[in-house]
């Protein structure tokens, strides 16, 4: 398969919500850059390129005194930086994006521990430990911020919105039609406008954005389908939990299109699942 057949129409920014990922048109080839990691912790937007111009907002976050304080959300990332290996750039999205607007209110209180969460229809938020180390793995394995991202399970949209501190471009893929609008609601006052979420089988990855510098999975596989590699472009990194028991592995695409592979560590996520809800 061609590059040129592997691109489909980009999306105009801010960002829209697809209720299906398209799967036939494409269009030319746009400069692709990869920038370096951005020094001190702080993410650095890439340059206007025509339709992808991207502003920096800032998130409307509560700073009271409870769980949803920006004090408590300091220590969790104290805590996160004290286990080591976690890149600057995704602590300071971890310390942005406010975990507990994606839980029930009942949850609040648990929101900045380090527990994965219920979030309905047998799913869960993972622990901030899992996304930050997930999100670090991509960068280190990368060696620079990737340019377009695609996430495997949207899930609440917490990990998709982490990601679009870390990356130009995210696209964030949801098989359970309930999940994918609750990521929607939970996402709309973040006003994140790099980022685009799409209903569909994840196990189809999303030719819409192919092909990805990163492709980051929410749950586990019993081998990497091979969409997910095909998407992929040259050079790309691959991160996911795969087999019994669990091991996260990642997978680089060389130029040559072989794919390299390494465990990571062991892992505990949701099975992956296909078909739409």
């Amino acid at each position: 398969m061609s590059a040129d057949s592997t691109r489909a129409a980009r999306p105009r920014y801010p960002a829209t919500w697809d209720d299906a990922a398209p799967s036939g048109s494409s269009s030319a080839a746009r400069p692709r850059s990869n920038p370096s990691l951005a020094e001190g912790g702080k993410p650095t937007l890439p340059r206007s390129q025509g339709v992808y111009r991207q502003t920096k907002v800032q998130p409307v976050v509560p700073t009271g005194q409870g769980m949803d304080s920006q004090a408590v959300r300091d220590r969790m990332v104290e805590r996160l930086r004290a286990i080591g290996g976690m890149e600057p750039i995704v602590l300071h999205a971890m310390l942005t994006v406010p975990r507990h607007v994606f839980l029930e209110p009942g949850l609040a209180a648990q929101a900045y521990l380090d527990n994965a969460l219920p979030i309905g229809h047998g799913q869960t938020i993972s622990k901030p430990s899992v996304v930050a180390r997930c999100a670090s793995v991509l960068l280190q394995s990368l060696g620079a911020k990737p340019e377009r991202v695609l996430e495997i399970g949207t899930g609440c949209g917490y990990q998709a919105a982490v990601l679009s501190h870390v990356a130009g471009e995210v696209y964030s893929i949801e098989r359970i039609r309930a999940l994918h609008e609750l990521a929607r609601r939970n996402l709309r006052a973040l006003r994140l406008p790099n980022l685009r979420l799409l209903l569909g089988d994840g196990t189809d990855g999303a030719v819409t954005g192919a092909p990805f510098d990163a492709v980051l999975s929410a749950a586990a596989c019993t081998e990497v389908p091979a969409s997910w590699l095909a998407q992929l472009r040259p050079g790309g990194v691959l991160l996911a939990p795969v087999g019994q028991p669990q091991r996260l592995m990642a997978y680089r695409k060389t130029a040559t299109a072989k794919v390299d592979s390494w465990c990571v560590e062991d892992a505990h996520f949701v099975p992956l699942k296909s078909g739409v809800l």
